[in-house]
């Protein structure tokens, strides 16, 4: 088989970190991340997944998910095996925990903590949507009192602010398709569905972009703004690095040049204020205002001649985007996506643990 790469971008200094928001970590750090992720792929395209370093060879990565995931499980659980550790799958429900239940006692968050520390070397939290009624904040001050609690990493895999794995697996797929990314330009896209859904994608899309310099568009109708302090954190961001941002309600323009589109369903203000269960019926009356928000092969021509479709997934077919965008071999990169996925969770799983004993 000859001689294997050595890992380069494998560092200790990570060792330990959390991950719960990527403006937690520096622009060397994410770097790093990605640099780490493309060796991971590299490695795994060329000699299979066998020949990867098992770096976390004997070391558990507990995963409390509060709330359902398809990618985000079975990629944190595919990652942590082909690094040789083991991931162990959590439903909070079937804990001690009162968050999210009837009771009103159960174990406190330092105790589960200090278990976690005793038992694992890491921890993945995902909290958001139906767990917490969709109320903002909550998930992820829940996620921040763990990490506080806790010795070993606490990784967010989701809450209803962030998305940090995602974010690495999105900027990595739109570098790894349009290579220098400064100048280019990425909307963040509301799109019509029936299901409501949480801010913590477009959100995390909108701080980590403009960190590349890319000239990033929220296009949305009225009423549908996401959090104004990350807005105004993201328009810095993007004035340090070269890159803009812009709020608008005039799709077609905010398509026209893109080099890629995120079309996703997000809540309005006031339902992640007062809650799901109080506002569900009037939020649904008022979507079905802008059901011509999704994306179509007439946009899709709006955007530049190599302009692809992105998403985090799920996508609801017919809603967000029409099924031909959706299936096009050469427009629609979101399986390629989600295996990024795969390799920027195994970075941040290799960097955040490699060195806890």
């Amino acid at each position: 088989m000859g001689v294997m790469p050595s890992l380069r971008y494998l560092v200790r200094e990570l060792s330990g970190k959390d991950l719960i928001s990527t403006l937690e970590w520096s622009d060397e750090e994410i770097d790093i991340a990605l640099k780490l992720a493309a060796e991971f792929k590299q490695l795994a395209n060329y000699y299979g997944v066998e020949a990867i370093p098992k770096v976390l060879e004997r070391k558990v990565f507990y995963m409390l998910f509060f709330a359902p995931s398809t990618r985000t499980r079975a990629a944190f659980e595919s990652g942590m095996y082909f690094l040789g550790g083991h991931a162990a799958y959590i439903d909070a429900t079937t804990t001690r925990m009162a968050f999210g239940k009837q009771e009103k006692a159960g174990e406190a968050v330092k105790d589960v903590a200090a278990m976690y520390d005793l038992y694992g070397h890491g921890l993945g939290i995902r909290i958001l949507d139906k767990a917490i009624d969709y109320l903002y904040g909550v998930g992820n001050a829940y996620i921040r009192e763990m990490a506080r609690a806790a010795k070993i990493p606490v990784i967010n895999m989701a809450d209803d602010m962030f998305h940090p794995t995602q974010g690495l697996a999105d900027i990595f797929s739109f570098i790894e398709r349009f290579g220098d990314p400064q100048g280019k330009k990425y909307v963040i896209m509301w799109a019509y569905s029936p299901e409501i859904r949480g801010w913590c994608s477009p959100q995390e899309d909108m701080i980590l972009f403009p960190r590349f310099g890319v000239d990033v568009v929220i296009a949305r109708p009225p009423g549908f703004d996401l959090d104004p302090k990350l807005v105004e954190k993201a328009k810095e961001l993007a004035k340090e690095h070269g890159g803009s941002l812009e709020v608008t309600d005039n799709l077609q323009e905010a398509l026209r040049g893109a080099h890629a589109v995120f079309p996703r369903n997000w809540a309005t203000p006031t339902l992640v204020q007062v809650g799901y269960s109080k506002f569900k019926d009037e939020e649904l009356k008022i979507y079905e205002k802008y059901k011509n928000w999704k994306v179509t092969r007439e946009l899709m021509d709006l955007m530049d001649k190599r302009g692809v479709l992105m998403h985090v997934l799920p996508i609801f077919r017919g809603y967000e985007a029409d099924e031909d965008v959706i299936d096009d071999p050469k427009r629609s990169i979101i399986y390629e996506q989600a295996e990024n996925g795969l390799w920027t969770k195994m970075a941040v799983l290799a960097l955040t643990m490699y060195g806890v004993k």
